[in-house]
């Protein structure tokens, strides 16, 4: 293994969320401040300690540099600064860049943060604004091209290919909600069926209402060190970083190079080489589901199943408990909570509670190895991040 490889050299030493779901008058810094202390306590480290944040933008906020303005409302002056913007895979890059500015010798304790207010903070003019204007200018964004109905080419396009039905994606939504009915604060734990999702309101074929992920308020933070500076400061069960991989295969729908397989696979590939594992080892995992189809053609292009055969894995029941890889066992972007960009943040506080075996009657036996993959932008941006207990070093 390089010596500039980041495996194992990073670990994560606090946990935080906010409330979820809906939270009236707070705003997206309000919201990360409370996951930040909350993080900042579980590691047992003062605020004064952090020397770099790290954070994505708010659609309910007007800053731009949403990193500066959280530290300046959160009383800290770091030294080290960012505010990224990949869409949908800035989750997992933010744990890459954290990881590389410790190693490099940037920061010494990083602090990962973001927050959005999509349900109370905007009015409805603003979240179809949030949803079309980043899309191209000239050849999408004139006919009104949402993110909803790009995810939805790729899922025709998988079902006409691939023979996929409407009941596979419909038991991705299932299993995520009976996964949320074991989360304590999930935004939405009513058990459904797949009569349910396929008998809910068309939102853009083929997607259901139910299909669809949540919109919510809330956020959530981590607190990232050295492994050294860790064990100097006596955490009891850190969780390592050991391997990451990002790709970005397009920007605008119509030149996606493929819309069945996506840049997962390469950001994937490049995850596991560095970790020096692969998907079988794999013990739980943070899939990144806006869309019931997106959760199939990522179980594919991550390895835990062959391409066309998503579809099949979900409904013989191998993504949850005592299935080959059980995934969003929170419940996920479709049940637990989506607040934006953070919501990828989730599928990383419950992986790694999953490692510490924090999770209660939820919890994976015997879980030492997550992987968590973000993604954004109608597959156009896809980062992978694969965790571990000090055992797996």
């Amino acid at each position: 293994m390089s010596d500039t490889s980041l495996r194992g050299k990073v670990a994560v030493i606090g946990i935080g969320l906010s409330a979820v779901g809906k939270v009236p008058g707070r705003s997206p810094l309000s919201l990360a401040a409370e996951a930040a202390r909350n993080a900042l306590a579980d590691a047992g480290v003062a605020k004064g300690e952090v020397d770099g944040v790290l954070s994505s933008h708010a659609f309910a906020s007007p800053f731009h540099r949403f990193s500066v303005a959280f530290s300046e409302y959160f009383g800290i002056r770091p030294t080290f600064s960012n505010t990224l913007q990949v869409s949908g895979a800035t989750a997992a890059t933010m744990f890459s860049i954290g990881a590389a500015a410790i190693h490099g010798g940037l920061a010494k304790v990083v602090l990962l943060v973001a927050a959005d207010s999509l349900m109370t903070g905007l009015t409805p003019d603003l979240a179809l604004r949030s949803l079309t204007e980043s899309r191209d200018q000239q050849f999408e964004m004139p006919f009104g091209i949402p993110v909803a109905n790009t995810f939805a080419m790729t899922a025709h396009r998988h079902m006409r290919e691939f023979g996929t039905t409407p009941e596979q994606l419909a038991e991705v939504a299932v299993v995520h909600r009976r996964h949320a009915a074991r989360t304590p604060g999930a935004q939405q734990t009513a058990p459904i069926t797949t009569a349910d999702v396929l008998n809910s309101p068309m939102v853009t074929t083929p997607y259901h209402k139910l299909d669809c992920s949540l919109i919510s308020d809330g956020g959530a933070a981590f607190v990232l060190t050295s492994a050294e500076h860790a064990k100097a400061l006596g955490i009891g069960k850190p969780t390592y970083i050991l391997g990451c991989g990002e790709c970005y295969t397009h920007e605008h729908i119509f030149l996606m190079p493929s819309l069945t397989t996506t840049g997962a696979v390469e950001s994937g590939r490049r995850a596991y080489a560095m970790a020096g594992y692969q998907p079988s080892d794999m013990d739980v995992a943070g899939i990144y589901d806006c869309f019931t189809g997106t959760v199939v053609m990522m179980l594919e292009d991550l390895g835990f199943c062959r391409k066309g055969e998503g579809g099949p894995f979900v409904a013989d029941g191998q993504m949850s408990y005592g299935g080959q890889i059980p995934s969003n066992t929170h419940g996920g972007l479709l049940s637990f909570a989506h607040s934006g960009m953070p919501g990828a943040l989730f599928h990383f506080h419950e992986v790694i509670a999953q490692l510490r075996g924090q999770c209660g009657q939820r919890q994976v036996e015997s879980a030492e190895l997550g992987l968590v993959h973000s993604l954004g932008a109608g597959f156009a941006t896809n980062a992978t991040t694969i965790l571990g207990t000090e055992g797996t070093l």
